[in-house]
């Protein structure tokens, strides 16, 4: 795009022919020389021998025009050519400034048709003539090509080519935007293109950076809408043209797509796609989030997606771990909520950009989905769904050994695990971290039949590595039912050791190294029935395949939230 020049009204200066064309007109009518069908002509012949397909407008009285010609005798003899000069003819039509012949044959005419016409001498250069060039009473012939036309109360024309369905705002004056161009004379003629320069056309509109016509035919335009616009001259470059590409008193046509708009006064625009229901908490500053995303440019144009890379998108919000218009986008949200977020340039990568993928002055589009999110100083959050309708004296506390069912989940919904695929429910001994904490924490205070929901940030869970099935940095959702308690450790479970049991608990047994431990061998360290419990068999000993820790039988029960 080239930059704005001064718009004139003013005519061109026209070479010594058009001068004499404006002062010298026909006199008196005479005698033609011949014509078509052998007799005086008495009006211009046309013969429109290339009519284009598409055709806008016609030329009418009074009307600007621009177009080539040849000119020569019944013979074919050449007495004028605009050709041999390089230079159009541009001149108003049907005012008197050409003869009459010429007047009346572009009457009608369309851009690229070209006609043939005769011209009478009472309708050229008469019994008179013109010294030196037309002989009196000269039939006169022109090949003529029209290139251009318009009139001083055209205005700038809009057609619309392609509008997308989704318009989140349209381009005002003040505004700052990015497009593409293809730029051509009215003929069709190409004079300039962005697509070659391997980027957009950057500019301010109604700011005067550009010419007016484009000024004003980008006003209204969406993001990713195709528009073709034509600029009559007087609102383009005007009488001088610019450089060797476009001529005086041209009409341009630019053929545009709107990348993106935005105004340095522009805030980062929210809209919600979808709002779970129960939304008790939204996210503020200083929460740990876990979040998808698809990243857009405004023309549609994907620059980024987490889910390409199978993995959510984790990070502190509110505290310049992100773009500033991240930042502020995430904040306010709802666990599972889906949201569009559209972010200027200002508060994304500037006029600059980022990588090859963002390119300077950017708006950027997030489409999220908040996955969870929390905060280093949140609790077990802990709610009741159901509790048994018998009167309930005592409830699970530290020490007690609780048997529950459970589901885990993600805050998304994925399943993670349940105790129902191990037939049995879950065993624990509260307090004796065999549990993730916040497991342990929200056990408490149970009564037998109860059913909880708990809600436990990741630091009292797997924490940011997360564990095998569970991501880092999750927040689990827990549905947990109470269905037995005891106080203390169970009758009959396993050993108990007051320190640090031995390195080789079976070999610290086994007195006297036969590979058996019966009841007699270890009387002061053995409780019956603890012994009855490891004795797998019941055959009255204890071998080192039958001896197994608590925390061995766990290994062997995979519950990865334990």
């Amino acid at each position: 795009m080239f930059p704005a020049g001064p718009p004139s009204h003013s005519l061109l200066r026209l070479p010594l022919l058009q001068l004499l064309l404006l002062v010298v007109q026909a006199v008196g009518r005479g005698l033609g020389r011949a014509s078509p069908a052998g007799g005086p002509l008495e009006d211009v012949v046309i013969e429109r021998y290339h009519i284009p397909r598409a055709c806008p407008r016609e030329v009418q009285m009074g009307d600007f025009v621009r177009y080539h010609y040849n000119g020569t005798f019944e013979d074919g003899k050449k007495f004028d050519s605009s050709y041999d000069r390089n230079t159009l003819v541009a001149i108003v039509v049907g005012v008197g400034r050409l003869i009459t012949g010429m007047d009346r044959g572009l009457m009608g005419m369309c851009v690229n048709e070209r006609r043939r016409l005769i011209v009478p001498p009472h309708l050229g250069y008469g019994s008179i003539g013109l010294a030196g060039l037309i002989p009196p009473d000269a039939t006169l012939y022109f090949d003529v090509v029209l290139l251009d036309v318009w009139n001083k109360e055209d205005t700038v024309q809009v057609s619309t080519l392609l509008r997308p369905p989704h318009c989140p705002r349209m381009v005002q004056d003040g505004d700052f935007v990015r497009y593409h161009y293809n730029g051509t004379l009215l003929d069709g003629t190409s004079f300039d293109t962005s697509y070659s320069k391997g980027g957009t056309y950057d500019t301010y509109v109604g700011s005067g950076w550009l010419i007016k016509g484009m000024d004003q035919g980008l006003l209204g335009m969406c993001p990713g809408e195709r528009r073709k616009i034509i600029i009559p001259p007087f609102l383009a470059y005007g009488e001088k043209g610019y450089g060797t590409v476009i001529p005086p008193q041209a009409s341009l046509v630019f053929h545009v797509l709107l990348i993106d708009v935005h105004n340095p006064k522009d805030a980062v625009q929210l809209e919600t796609l979808e709002l779970p229901p129960g939304c008790v908490r939204r996210a503020g500053a200083g929460d740990f989030m876990r979040y998808h995303y698809n990243g857009s440019l405004m023309d549609g144009t994907l620059f980024d997606s987490s889910y390409s890379r199978n993995h959510t998108y984790n990070t502190y919000i509110g505290q310049g771990y992100i773009i500033p218009g991240m930042d502020q986008g995430l904040q306010g949200a709802c666990m599972g909520e889906r949201r569009r977020i559209t972010i200027p340039p200002h508060l994304a990568y500037g006029e600059n950009g980022t990588g090859d993928k963002i390119p300077g002055s950017a708006v950027l589009i997030f489409n999220v989905h908040v996955i969870d999110f929390h905060n280093p100083a949140d609790v077990v959050e802990i709610r009741t769904l159901s509790r048994p309708s018998e009167t309930c004296n005592e409830t699970t506390k530290l020490g007690d050994f609780v048997r529950y069912h459970y589901n885990c989940s993600l805050l998304d919904g994925t399943q993670l695990f349940t105790s129902h695929d191990y037939g049995a429910p879950q065993e624990a001994t509260l307090g004796a971290n065999k549990v993730i904490e916040g497991l342990d924490t929200g056990l408490q205070g149970m009564c037998v039949g109860e059913r909880r929901q708990l809600i436990v940030p990741p630091h009292l869970a797997h924490g940011e590595s997360g564990a095998r099935g569970v991501p880092g940095s999750a927040v689990l959702l827990f549905e947990v039912e109470l269905v037995s308690r005891e106080d203390g450790l169970p009758t009959g479970y396993l050993f108990v050791w007051h320190k640090d049991p031995p390195a080789n608990l079976f070999e610290d047994m086994d007195l006297n190294k036969d590979g058996e431990v019966p009841p007699e061998e270890d009387p002061e360290k053995t409780i019956g029935d603890m012994f009855q419990n490891q004795d797998r068999n019941q055959d009255g000993k204890i071998t080192v395949d039958e001896l197994k820790l608590k925390s061995d039988e766990d290994e062997e029960r995979v519950h990865e939230e334990l």
